[in-house]
């Protein structure tokens, strides 16, 4: 009995060495995990934080905790990253681990994980190849683009003549703009201004711009179960979206009964061509290569039109003071005159213009937490241990907002970006379209876009405040996951 014994003690005293191993291991991995405020049952942090103004509790927080530090929404941890050090790190010198998408659960929702911007895995990769590659094909980066670009201006100036120096939100002709180049990338053409079609997708988009930093719309990425039952803002998203979906799925068939596959006419086209692709691919070789679907085009093709539209409305939402002004145009008066139109080659003549450009990007500080992150496997990072799928918030508000780089950070100052000899300074600091794997794929369009328009309209006006400068209030309006500008009109003063 005592023989029989013997093996059932040895084995439970390897058993209970094994346990006993692997929860030191956990513990020790636990403790050296980043430190962070004491979390609540469900809620979290919920109660530290302010959701009306999360980049300015974050930045409280790093204060006390370093710039690595936990928090938790909900039951959902987060790993947050303050700092230009700690965010180039990870984005830029570790950019393989931290390469995956967040899952904030209303994008989860809205997006359904599909497209460029909340994918993952193979399919990104694969869109964000495509996608780069259609663009180029398609002119961005190269003069047809900018053609677009220019003509689509030459509307927009036209448009703001009609105004007759009467307020106007200059938000709203923006808008309307930067819409019309990405429809005609992806869609193959623009609409006009006034438009029904046209203009109720923008307003379906602009709705969802406003409505994403409700407070019930904050609660669904902390309690998404419960809120998918409960009335509010984040249920009238999802009917926008639904409306969306339909408005590009309408225009997918028509591009379908059309496709030409030796000649396609734009993003769209090339799509459905390489969709077909791997649909023989699948067939003959067994290989599903491309791994989409109809869906990852439409919201695709909804990401890269809604993404550019909103930011750059939001550029100019902010004033540019009259001292600015006057340097900018006495650069174009001198670069490239009152008639001719704008070009990118431009730019490299104009530093203290393309230093505006720069400055109202940094300044306006639009995605304060960037999209939210991800590591794609366990990490250790600064000798801290993040396991696997762990959300990362890396704060662009505390790179573009850094003292030591832009003395004065809170004032909008060019000198930022310009040497003593009034030169153009480059600044790796300049993140406002994040950086490593997952910056944006339409950064070169928009960047474009900023300069062409921008000077265009200076060009040919004067803006004019309605309101004093002292009485004009550049806060955020709301300051959560994007930065939510006030309403602002302007007159456009003919030059």
């Amino acid at each position: 009995m005592d023989l029989l014994g013997m093996p059932t003690i040895f084995l439970l005293v390897c058993i209970s060495c094994l346990l006993l191993f692997a929860t030191w291991r956990s513990i020790s991995q636990k403790g050296k995990q980043p430190p962070g405020p004491i979390t609540l049952p469900i809620v979290g942090n919920i109660l530290q934080l302010n959701p009306w103004n999360l980049p300015e509790s974050l930045k409280k927080l790093s204060k006390k905790y370093g710039p690595v530090f936990t928090i938790y929404l909900g039951p959902q941890k987060v790993v947050v990253l303050y700092g230009y050090d700690v965010v180039k790190e990870a984005l830029i010198d570790q950019a393989d681990d931290f390469s995956g998408r967040g899952n904030l659960p209303l994008l989860k929702k809205l997006l359904r994980g599909t497209g460029i911007v909340t994918s993952n895995g193979e399919t990104w990769k694969q869109l964000r190849r495509f996608a780069l590659t259609t663009l180029r094909d398609f002119g961005m980066g190269k003069k047809s683009i900018e053609e677009r670009i220019q003509e689509e201006a030459n509307f927009l100036v036209d448009r703001i003549r009609n105004t007759h120096e009467r307020p106007v939100d200059p938000g709203n002709f923006l808008v309307h703009a930067v819409s019309n180049i990405i429809c005609s990338i992806v869609f193959g053409d623009r609409f006009d201004y006034e438009d029904k079609k046209f203009l109720n997708l923008i307003e379906l988009l602009d709705e969802n711009s406003r409505l994403q930093n409700a407070f019930q719309t904050q609660l669904y990425n902390f309690f998404p179960t419960i809120m998918d039952y409960l009335p509010g803002p984040h249920q009238q998203m999802i009917k926008n979206i639904e409306k969306v979906e339909q408005f590009t799925s309408e225009i997918i068939a028509e591009h379908q009964a059309a496709l030409d596959p030796t000649c396609p006419q734009d993003f769209i086209d090339a799509f459905l061509n390489k969709m077909e692709q791997v649909i023989f691919f699948s067939v003959v070789a067994g290989h599903w290569a491309f791994a989409n679907t109809q869906e990852n085009l439409l919201f695709l093709a909804h990401q890269l039109h809604s993404t550019l539209s909103i930011f750059l409305s939001r550029i100019f939402k902010h004033r540019i003071n009259s001292n600015s002004q006057k340097k900018i145009q006495k650069e174009i008066d001198c670069v490239i005159g009152r008639d001719r139109s704008p070009c990118m080659a431009d730019r490299s003549q104009m530093p203290y213009t393309d230093a505006v450009v720069h400055e109202i990007q940094r300044f306006i500080d639009f995605l304060p937490l960037n999209v939210p992150h991800s590591v794609i496997k366990d990490t250790k990072f600064r000798n801290y241990f993040i396991p696997k799928d762990t959300m990362i918030f890396p704060m662009l508000t505390s790179v573009l907002h850094d003292s030591k780089e832009f003395p004065n950070p809170e004032k909008f100052d060019p000198g930022h970006f310009l040497n003593a000899n009034g030169t153009f300074k480059k600044s790796d600091y300049f993140m406002p379209f994040s950086a490593g794997k997952r910056i944006c794929a339409g950064e070169g369009l928009a960047r474009m876009e900023i300069f062409i328009f921008l000077t265009a309209i200076l060009q040919k006006f004067t803006l004019k405040p309605v309101v004093d400068h002292k009485d004009i209030d550049i806060s955020p309006l709301v300051s959560s996951l994007a930065n939510l500008p006030r309403p602002y009109e302007v007159c456009f003063l003919p030059r």
